[in-house]
């Protein structure tokens, strides 16, 4: 049972990331916007006179390839790993732990996508911790991503010893 419900959690955190990368994908002008309007601190009272202030197109099409590329990668890794995980989900706890190794680097790489993007380059780098409208939306909810898939990802990675059912 508790196989199952790894399975079926790293499932979900892998059609999250794919179904982000879509919306970004698809949305790509809000998408560029977001990114541009962080990184010209522009949110932020004076914060566009700020030196670490940029508009610069090179800076924000980086900024948006890298979210949906580990969005991409991450969820597919997530994919894969339940994929191999049910494939191992009645063997012994040897070939599950193996199994579970795609599906813990592709949440690791989301919660790099959280950490790195949002918490060390926007909050910290462009200081969005200032900006009230984007503290509230963006940088909480990145939060509670980034600890729901962290909790998942100790939860899938407890070792299991029994056989599975």
């Amino acid at each position: 049972m508790l196989r199952s419900i790894k399975i079926l959690l790293i499932a979900s955190i892998g059609v999250w990331g794919l179904i982000g990368a879509f919306s970004n994908f698809t949305d790509w002008t809000g998408t560029t916007g977001a990114v541009g309007a962080v990184t010209s601190m522009s949110a932020i009272e004076n914060g566009a006179d700020s030196w670490r202030a940029t508009a610069n197109p090179g800076v924000v099409l980086a900024g948006a390839l890298f979210i949906v590329t580990l969005k991409i990668i991450g969820g597919l890794l997530c994919l894969a790993g339940a994929w191999r995980m049910t494939a191992a989900r009645a063997g012994d706890a040897a070939a599950f732990e193996r199994a579970k190794t795609l599906a813990l680097a592709g949440c690791g790489v989301l919660i790099f996508l959280l950490f790195a993007g949002w918490i060390v380059i926007a909050e910290t780098w462009f200081e969005l911790w200032r900006a009230d409208v984007w503290r509230d939306i963006a940088l909480q909810s990145a939060f509670r991503y980034c600890g729901m898939i962290g909790v998942i990802a100790l939860f899938v990675g407890l070792r299991d010893d029994e056989r599975g059912r």
